[in-house]
């Protein structure tokens, strides 16, 4: 296998950009090789399970416990917007009996390893978390960057339908997750019938935390003093304002790979911030904060994160740190910044 990576590294070295080719090249070679440490958990008799994102590999570790075999791709700490696959994530991939994956913009890179890949019978189970709930379209509101640039272009002949952008931090809103949570438990259930019961309980339990969760969230927003949240950041929850009757306004899109905003969207988020007296300016996990910094010295707001939850730092992950766990700390810092 060791060898088999080293040459799909001299391929990517002769390619300027991620290609099909070197993946399909690097797919032959290794359909030639056995995985030992697969096969090795194939004899135990669990399921294969890989999550590319931290929320839907919470809640599997929370619903499935040890009945299966779970990878988080993703790494701790990295960013998910310009990630770019290993030899040895491909290698997971292909192994998994159960793939799971955001869908959306930023997952390009998943959609043509799964097209380079022979699943014709049916042997991964693959889910696209944004066709397990209702996605709504990417927006641009007042003040902030669009950065359509960065997206994949379609032919001015497709259809309007086909080159909408989709959010796809679907997560980002508790009763999402809750259905996420539970349809992942029947996938659980119909692949390993054996711990059913196991898999449907702790299932029904998450989604009892989950409708907790979003009652906490209603109570801020139903006793709060405005309804206006500002983010010196990328804004990522799109799904929890939708939820919640929130405004808001931010720099970027949720799906932006942009980091740097002009001067004028700075100067449109500290008038707002002033006009409207916003206690509170947001930045997201992982974030350099730079954003937040200039805008919380020039208004006084206090600076404070919302935690999307699409990763976690390596400290956090080692500490075992849950989405319940960040979303609980997100309903105490939106109420500072609504109250």
């Amino acid at each position: 296998m060791e060898v088999v990576i080293c040459l799909f590294h001299k391929i990517m070295k002769r390619t300027t950009t991620f290609s099909v080719g070197a993946l399909i090249i690097f797919l032959i070679l290794i359909s030639f090789t056995g995985c030992r440490q697969a096969k090795q958990q194939k004899a135990e008799g669990k399921l294969n399970v890989c999550s590319v994102i931290f929320p839907s590999y919470d809640f599997l570790r929370i619903i499935a416990g040890d009945k299966v075999n779970l990878v988080l791709l993703l790494p701790p700490g990295a960013e998910s917007h310009s990630y770019e696959p290993s030899p040895r994530d491909i290698i997971t991939i292909r192994e998994s009996d159960l793939f799971i994956y955001p869908g959306g913009e930023n997952a390009k890179w998943v959609d043509r390893i799964l097209e380079s890949m022979d699943n014709s019978k049916g042997k991964m189970r693959i889910i696209k978390l944004m066709d397990l709930v209702d996605a709504v379209e990417e927006e641009i509101v007042e003040g902030m960057e669009d950065d359509e640039d960065d997206h994949d272009h379609h032919d001015e002949d497709e259809d309007e339908e086909d080159s909408r952008v989709f959010d796809e931090h679907v997560w980002t809103s508790p009763m999402n997750a809750k259905a996420i949570v539970l349809e992942l438990g029947e996938i659980l259930c119909e692949l390993d019938p054996a711990n059913a019961e196991f898999y449907t309980k702790n299932a029904e339990d998450y989604a009892a935390s989950l409708d907790e969760l979003d009652a906490s969230f209603r109570a801020v927003v139903e006793g709060a003093a405005r309804n206006t949240i500002v983010f010196g950041d990328r804004f990522p929850f799109r799904y929890l304002t939708e939820a919640y009757g929130l405004e808001y306004y931010a720099a970027f899109p949720g799906c932006s790979t942009e980091t740097e905003p002009s001067a004028a969207t700075v100067a449109f988020l500290i008038n707002k911030v002033k006009s409207e007296n916003i206690p509170v300016i947001f930045h997201i996990e992982l974030s350099n904060e730079k954003m937040a910094d200039t805008i919380s010295e020039a208004t006084g707001a206090r600076k404070l994160p919302l935690h999307s939850g699409h990763n976690v730092t390596k400290r956090d992950f080692d500490a075992g740190i849950n989405y319940l766990d960040l979303q609980k700390i997100n309903v105490v810092n939106l109420r500072e910044a609504l109250w």
